[in-house]
């Protein structure tokens, strides 16, 4: 069996060397920065011939430099006759990008990625809560998308919740709601269907399911700004809910992120470490980090070892 090593860009090292851990090994030795105009610049300083690679890299801000970075450190590998290179994207950016909306003159981002990482010698791609799942079929090469929820899952088991209800921030988070809701005990689920009048008019939250007197879990893929998102706490607080806990895979936590959490009625926001923090979010007292280490650390294990990776989620 080729030997497993593990590399590394610069969009999550923490999360990298926390994965590394899980199975016992380091690092490999890369050296990934910048030329002086800014062009990525890498070198890969230790023998990979026919090795089994994985580089741990999320396509978060700097989107661009990110993506450059791993697309580059593939090629660099596989023109030093690494064996099998597996790209392991916890965040994957431009994931949003998946279709032409009512034949709009825009690109499907997505798919050019998909493209520019098959391209340059993939041979697998390792994602964590694709934003949407189709953009698996994109790839001409092997995807596993794995998922945040046991982890998720497991947090809200232990946070003592009273007579718990799962809410979808919208229509189309209803299938992962609803996965969650069954996990948690087959307990209640409501949706929130945003609505806006007319152009200009400010959105009007309609809440389906009674939420008066519980403690709510609202479930989503990611957190962006975080508008909508304490909109929908405000909604479920003005009809009786008793505390709102936000729980999302991937942190973007973009433009206004910070004041609109520091200043929303979420009593807590439980992320995971697909994104590094800012030292601003990290500073908000009501939002923690959960790790996807271990279950990062097994898929790699399993796809090195050629074992089931859907086998780690069955119940």
């Amino acid at each position: 069996m080729p030997d497993m090593k593990l590399f590394a860009g610069n969009a999550t090292p923490e999360l990298a060397q926390r994965i590394a851990n899980r199975l016992y090994t380091s690092l490999g030795d890369a050296a990934v920065g910048r030329f002086s105009d800014g062009e990525v610049s890498v070198q890969i300083n230790e023998n990979v011939r026919g090795g089994d690679i994985f580089i741990i890299q999320s396509t978060c801000a700097p989107t661009n430099d990110n993506l450059m970075e791993l697309v580059v450190m593939v090629d660099a590998l596989r023109r030093a006759s690494a064996g099998r290179i597996t790209a392991v994207i916890p965040y994957f950016g431009y994931a949003r990008q998946d279709r032409r909306v009512r034949s709009a003159r825009v690109p499907i981002t997505a798919k050019v990625v998909a493209d520019f990482l098959s391209s340059v010698g993939v041979d697998r791609v390792l994602t964590v809560d694709l934003h949407a799942e189709q953009i698996q079929g994109f790839f001409d090469v092997p995807v596993d998308n794995v998922f945040g929820s046991p982890i998720l899952l497991e947090d809200m088991l232990q946070q003592n919740l009273v007579n718990p209800i799962v809410v979808s921030p919208d229509i189309g988070g209803v299938v992962r709601a609803r996965a969650i809701a069954k996990l948690l005990n087959d307990t209640d689920m409501a949706i929130i269907d945003k609505r806006r009048p007319r152009a200009n008019v400010s959105q009007v939250m309609h809440i389906i399911g009674d939420v008066a007197g519980r403690d709510c879990v609202l479930v989503d893929d990611m957190i962006d700004t975080g508008g909508t998102l304490c909109k929908a706490a405000e909604a479920l607080k003005e009809r009786g809910a008793k505390r709102v806990f936000a729980y999302a895979t991937h942190p973007i936590f973009s433009g206004n992120a910070v004041d609109n959490i520091k200043n929303s009625v979420i009593d807590e926001v439980i992320v995971c470490d697909t994104i590094p923090l800012s030292p601003e979010i990290k500073a908000l007292k009501n939002v923690r980090t959960l790790t996807l280490s271990g279950m990062l650390a097994e898929a790699i294990r399993r796809i090195s070892n050629e074992e089931s990776i859907s086998a780690m989620f069955e119940h």
